[in-house]
């Protein structure tokens, strides 16, 4: 049995558009390919910013975990580096 290290995790609460993507970038840039990610928001839009940033980054999101109010953690697995 293999112990998964515990995801990382970042704090957008509080944060608008387009602040918590970009705070996920910024910390996601140096991470391994693999590394899972929890990412905390609380900005409506970040139900449409992070799915796409995902996308288009080449990350895989795993779910979306409903918390209180408009609070969502998304759950990533980063992906490769892209030039």
């Amino acid at each position: 049995m293999t112990d998964q290290p515990a995801p990382e995790e970042i704090d957008a609460t509080g944060l608008l558009c387009p602040l918590p993507v970009l705070r996920a970038r910024k910390r996601m840039k140096p991470m391994a390919e693999g590394t899972l990610v929890r990412v905390s928001a609380d900005d409506p839009a970040a139900a449409v910013d992070v799915p796409h940033f995902c996308a288009e980054q080449g990350h895989t999101l795993i779910g979306i975990e409903r918390g209180a109010g408009d609070l969502r953690v998304f759950v990533i697995r980063r992906g490769p580096n892209r030039s």
